[in-house]
């Protein structure tokens, strides 16, 4: 699909918080939102005292039903929100997906597990909501960065019928299609008290007399099997914040099983910050990997 561009300035003055959170990513959005109905803040789980909300797009003129895009936002487990929107959707809403942009608890409101509780109740949502946002949920993905990329391959690789999908006000948790991780964390009990400890996740976990065992059940290489979805993972080897060390293991792991995955280095990358060209490979690879796993169709 060709883009189409508007000056920035305009942009802000549409008057959605959604479009002017993406003005700066892309010029394309001078045209979303002629293609996109948005609807911010949607509350799709409940836990006392706390609404989750998320934003959703959806394409105007599908003609038959879309495949989906979560979006999970980074920050430790501890910061961001939704509205730090990363120009990282810009490809799904170019491809005429479904997006929907999730908030969940953070740590200075709830510890592990409540934000992989949150991000798992986001996939009875939309089973739930399918029919009226005509989506094909045989066809989500899961994503984001940092947290918000462990948190995707949490969300895509938990067994049906765990209990963290406990507080979802829905009974249907669909099979994810696909999880692309931007540089997440995959062994949180890495980070806890061994030469890779982190802050953060000290936070997140907090201290409980029974943090390792909850750090464990958290993290996705404990749940590595057989039949998982495919993984795409991209990280740089020069990562400060989270080490690279925790996308080979998965993706070593993964490999061990024959589970359909791809995992990009990005040599001397630091925690996203990756060059423009870097960039435009990544997204080349995403939109290679999708349509191998015919997630992403020919138009």
């Amino acid at each position: 699909m060709k883009s189409r561009s508007l000056p920035l300035l305009l942009l802000l003055l549409l008057g959605s918080s959604a479009f002017a959170q993406l003005a700066k990513n892309s010029k394309w959005t001078g045209g979303l939102k002629d293609r996109y109905n948005v609807t911010e803040n949607i509350v799709y789980s409940t836990v006392d005292p706390v609404s989750n909300r998320l934003d959703l797009y959806v394409p105007k003129e599908a003609t038959k039903p879309a495949p989906v895009l979560v979006w999970i936002h980074g920050g430790g487990w501890g910061r961001l929100s939704k509205d730090s929107v990363s120009g990282q959707i810009i490809p799904y809403l170019e491809y005429g997906w479904i997006v929907v942009n999730v908030d969940y608890r953070l740590t200075p409101v709830a510890l592990a597990p409540a934000a992989v509780q949150d991000c798992r109740c986001v996939l009875r949502w939309i089973a739930s909501n399918a029919k009226r946002l005509n989506a094909d949920v045989k066809r989500i993905v899961v994503s984001g960065t940092s947290a918000g990329g462990h948190l995707a391959l949490m969300t895509g690789m938990l067994p049906s019928g765990v209990a963290y999908d406990s507080l979802c006000p829905a009974t249907e948790t669909p099979r994810v299609a696909a999880i692309v991780n931007h540089y997440g964390i995959t062994d949180v009990q890495d980070l806890l008290d061994r030469a890779n400890r982190k802050g953060y996740a000290v936070s997140w976990i907090g201290e409980r007399p029974n943090r390792e065992a909850i750090a464990k059940e958290v993290s996705p290489l404990t749940y590595v099997r057989k039949d998982l979805p495919p993984v795409f993972s991209v990280q740089g080897d020069a990562d400060p914040t989270v080490p690279y060390s925790h996308a080979v293991r998965l993706h070593g792991a993964l490999d061990s099983l024959g589970v359909p995955n791809e995992f990009v280095t990005i040599p001397g990358g630091k925690h996203g910050r990756f060059t423009k060209e870097e960039n435009e490979m990544i997204k080349e690879r995403i939109e290679k990997f999708l349509r191998k796993h015919n997630i992403l169709m020919a138009n």
